[in-house]
């Protein structure tokens, strides 16, 4: 990422202007990444690099044996009945004439159909990915498109699982897949909300958060395949609001959005993934388990892409990471909600003094 002096109205889309850091030119930037303390050096996940280098995953079916590439097949209809089918060329012609990554994740971000939405998305990646589109610049739609179901209500207005008409391996799988859909809009909507201040941010972060939502995208096809396999599918019962209206907390500056997506909403699936799976092994459904146990194991990288992300513009602000988190979270009304798997946000580089 390069370094460069920002400007005044730079400012506010690093960090709320209620924060009081000062703006370091380049010559004074250090040349490591800040700690949450003046002591210690910031340790990014130790599979970062890696994760980055990986190639395209194409693993997007739930095999036998574990994930597996897509099985060619007819057109079929989705989860909200609209007819889709596998062949790229379908989705090819949906992308258009859009030349850069803000462009596509905005059409990502305005396609309601789950499933369209889940494969244009890894498509999308793909496409700038190997044809090394530019970033580009685009306004995302203010909210993303949604289908008719589920029914969006408030968190306290959930059924419980003896009254959701599911049983409780696809409950559970039901508002998984919830979450993993609203990841990928999640990802998308950093990309395209903050493509303007590429500049400023540098292709990397876009490149991370582009990568993160096709991880996202395949995580929901799994989700949504294992729901048809148990007879059931994505819409079958409402769903809550509420990590997109944490996402639109944060729309206005770019620290809050790290702080309140990656380092809060997403390590909560740190924090969740083990106990869904030992209740999915209770339940005697060790397939949906195995699923959501390496769902759990790939969230580990969305986060370290978050907390990365928050100490570098941390760094460039002049900002200690860890102060700058809790006054964040403080200043948007997130909450922090125990208890934490704390070896899983060890791994992912989760001081544990923010916590």
């Amino acid at each position: 990422m390069p370094e460069m002096q920002m400007g005044p109205l730079r400012l506010k889309v690093m960090l709320s202007p209620g924060l009081r850091c000062s703006i370091l030119p380049s010559c004074c930037l250090k040349t490591k990444l800040l700690s949450s303390s003046s002591s210690s050096e910031f340790s990014p996940w130790s599979g970062l690099a890696a994760w980055r280098r990986s190639p395209t995953n194409e693993n997007r079916f739930w095999g036998p044996n574990g994930p597996e590439p897509l099985p060619k097949s007819p057109p079929r209809p989705s989860s909200t009945g609209i007819i889709v089918g596998d062949c790229d060329s379908d989705y090819f012609s949906m992308m258009g004439s859009a030349s850069s990554l803000a462009e596509l994740g905005s059409l990502v971000l305005s396609t309601s159909d789950p499933i369209t939405k889940s494969k244009l998305s890894h498509l999308a990646f793909s496409r700038w990915r190997n044809h090394k589109l530019p970033i580009g610049s685009h306004a995302p739609p203010s909210t993303p498109a949604r289908p008719p179901k589920p029914q969006l209500v408030s968190p306290k207005e959930i059924p419980a699982p003896k009254d959701s008409g599911l049983p409780l391996n696809a409950y559970m799988l039901h508002n998984l897949a919830h979450v993993e859909l609203n990841a990928i809009d999640l990802a998308w909507d950093t990309v395209v909300r903050f493509s303007s201040f590429s500049d400023i941010l540098g292709e990397g972060f876009f490149a991370d958060f582009a990568h993160v939502a096709d991880d996202e995208s395949r995580h929901f096809a799994w989700c949504a395949q294992r729901l048809a396999e148990l007879g059931f599918k994505y819409g079958d019962m409402p769903a809550h609001n509420l990590l997109w209206r944490e996402c639109a907390k944060s729309s206005n500056n770019v620290a809050a959005r790290l702080a309140v997506i990656p380092l809060v909403q997403e390590a909560r699936g740190l924090d969740a993934g083990p106990r869904l799976v030992q209740k999915l092994i209770g339940f005697g459904d060790h397939k949906t388990s195995n699923i959501v146990d390496r769902i759990a194991e790939e969230e580990v990288a969305h986060v370290a892409v978050g907390v990365y992300w928050f100490v570098s513009v941390c760094q460039k602000m002049g900002c200690t990471p860890c102060s700058t988190f809790k006054d964040l979270l403080k200043e948007y009304n997130v909450e922090l909600k125990g208890p934490f798997n704390y070896p899983a946000r060890d791994e992912a580089g989760i001081p544990r003094d923010w916590l």
